[in-house]
């Protein structure tokens, strides 16, 4: 009898804090990192979550600073196509969750990676949709990469100190 009180206990225990399996979760702001670039998730207005996992998986939650990073993270997924994966992004007026697939962006935004992309609800005349805002997504990383990657002079075309 006990043991059935035990295994009984444990499941609502296991029922109270299990986190939901759709939509977006809580983020502690500060205290969480971007599963991408291990910066700390810390803007409200700009952060973005993916949930899911591979077919037959637990779907797991992951937190991200900037929906760019969001974004190429779940590329390189192999179950980013599943009709499961949930993308959310804050909205940058009110950073209240919304679904990224759905929201339009708006450029020009400082945003923690500098993606520059703040998604809202509605579509205005100077938004963007998803598919527009993951090619700006693309541009972005590859100026990135080439001004990281490229120097701009070789060394024995760089001034020395005394000249």
């Amino acid at each position: 009898m006990t043991r059935i009180l035990l295994i009984i206990f444990a499941a609502l225990l296991a029922g109270c804090s299990a986190e939901p399996q759709t939509g977006p979760g809580e983020v502690r702001w500060d205290r969480e990192i971007c599963v991408r670039c291990a910066m700390a998730v810390s803007d409200p207005n700009y952060a973005a979550q993916v949930r899911g996992g591979p077919a037959g998986g637990t779907s797991k939650l992951y937190k991200f600073d900037d929906i760019g990073c969001a974004v190429l993270w779940l590329e390189q997924q192999p179950w980013k196509d599943d009709a499961d994966t949930e993308l959310w992004v804050n909205s940058y007026q009110d950073g209240a969750w919304i679904d990224a697939r759905s929201a339009s962006y708006v450029t020009g935004k400082i945003t923690p990676m500098d993606y520059g992309l703040g998604a809202q609800r509605e579509k205005t005349d100077n938004s963007i949709d998803f598919t527009q805002a993951v090619e700006r997504i693309h541009e972005k990383e590859q100026q990135l990469n080439n001004h990281m990657h490229t120097p701009a002079a070789t060394p024995d075309q760089l001034p020395s100190i005394g000249q």
